[in-house]
């Protein structure tokens, strides 16, 4: 006979969310911008180098390997993610950032406040958890609609915690 421990139970979260960013352009999609501008590239360089103007060639170069720095920067810090999970006893805040660094935070739920600020024509502009003397932003990366869903998924969960 097995028996059932109520405060591993009570520990259980019973909402989770992993937040990252989003990013409209997947590796496909990249690829292919990056083919058509090299391919433009190449076009054009060949026909200005054909007449003479040869400094066109290496600075449309250069705008072609900013595009592709500004791109690769974009896709790092899309490695960013925040994981977020509610259960009757506690609250956990777990931030990665794209260097790989994390860092945690715990608070119990009971204390804990859920801030929201909003815009009369944004809507939500940031959101923040505040307790024991610390408030942590959460959800700085999503975007507008991606806010408003999670803010209501966690405001509902953090009042489910209080009520058990």
């Amino acid at each position: 006979m097995s028996e059932t421990n109520p405060s591993a139970a009570a520990d259980q979260p019973f909402f989770h969310a992993l937040l990252t960013p989003h990013r409209s352009l997947g590796r496909t999609g990249f690829m292919i911008l990056m083919g058509a501008l090299l391919s433009g590239w190449a076009v054009t360089g060949v026909f200005m180098l054909s007449h003479g103007a040869w400094p066109v060639f290496g600075f449309f170069g250069l705008d072609v390997l900013a595009v592709y720095v500004a791109f690769r920067l974009n896709y790092r810090a899309a490695r960013a993610r925040e994981e977020v999970s509610v259960s009757r006893t506690a609250l956990d805040i777990r931030k990665v950032a794209p260097s790989g660094k994390e860092e945690a935070h715990r608070f119990n739920p009971f204390w804990t406040r859920f801030s929201i600020a909003r815009h009369s024509e944004i809507g939500i502009t940031g959101m923040r958890v505040e307790a024991q003397g610390k408030a942590v932003p959460i959800g700085t990366f999503l975007n507008p609609d991606d806010r408003e869903s999670f803010a209501a998924a966690f405001s509902r969960a953090l009042a489910t915690a209080k009520m058990r």
